[in-house]
Formats: structure tokens, sequence, C-alpha cells
């Protein structure tokens, strides 16, 4: 019988290991490394920028990583800020350029992933990826929940 459980974690940590190799691999001629893609792609979505804080909460990072990859941007010339945490956090136009750059190959790569599917096929599997991982929330917050009224 097939192991259900074995096939789904680790096809989600294959997948997660492969973006992250792809995007460190991707970012070495910026000397930029994985969490800074995201950082950059909203960044670049965003039109009035982003506190430290919004990007946390659309990056799933914590407050040590954000801080760190916000600073060594603004060393790179990539983003400009005042300096306080609450401050608007804005691509530079050369931050911009990497924006673009990261676009085009976030599109190879997904691409690239999905070579097999037709685009209802590609568009139903984000689809299912994506409820999976709303319910796989719920469901860890109801255990939480469960937990936390039983102490």
């Amino acid at each position: 019988m097939e192991n259900v459980f074995e096939n789904f974690v680790i096809s989600v940590l294959k997948l997660y290991r492969s973006v992250q190799k792809i995007k460190n691999f991707e970012m070495r001629e910026f000397g930029l490394k994985s969490v800074h893609v995201m950082c950059v792609y909203y960044l670049n979505e965003s039109e009035k920028g982003l506190t430290s804080a919004e990007l946390m909460r659309l990056t799933l990072e914590d407050k040590a990583a954000i801080s760190r990859a916000v600073g060594q941007l603004k060393e790179k010339g990539f983003v400009k800020y005042e300096g306080t945490y609450n401050s608007e956090i804005v691509l530079t136009e050369e931050g911009r350029e990497i924006a673009r750059s990261i676009l085009e190959k976030a599109k190879r790569a997904v691409a690239a992933g999905s070579a097999h599917f037709t685009e209802e096929e590609r568009l139903r599997f984000y689809s299912s990826m994506k409820e999976i991982a709303d319910n796989l929330k719920v469901y860890y917050e109801n255990l939480k929940y469960q937990e936390d009224n039983l102490s």
C-alpha cells in the first residue's frame, strides 16, 4: 500500500529544498540569498513600500531574518528607508532592476517545474496546493486551541 503521509511530506520537503537551492543559486550574481527573493518580490509589488512587519507577514520569515535581509539590501543599494522599524522600505531603481531579473528567473523556474502540465492542470495543482496549505494551517490552529484550552 502506498504511504500517503511519507509521499506527501517528502514531496513537500523536496519542493521546498529545490526552491531554496534555486533561489540561492539565482541570487549569487547579486550577492543575495533566498530570503531576499521574496522581500524584493513583495517590495516590487508595493507602490508605496512596505514596513518590516509587513514583509514578515508576507514572506513568513521571522523578525531577525527580515531585519538582516533588509539591512543587506540597503547596504547593496537595492532599498532605501529612514531607519526605524516602522519605516516604509522601498526599492531603489537598482532594486527594481533586480526585481525584474527575479521575476524572469522565477517565471523560468515555474515553467520548468510544471513543464508537463497543461494550463488547466497547472492552475488546478496550485489551487489544490493552496487549499492544502490553508487546511493544514487551520488544523494546526485547532490543535493549538485545544491544547491551550486543556491547560
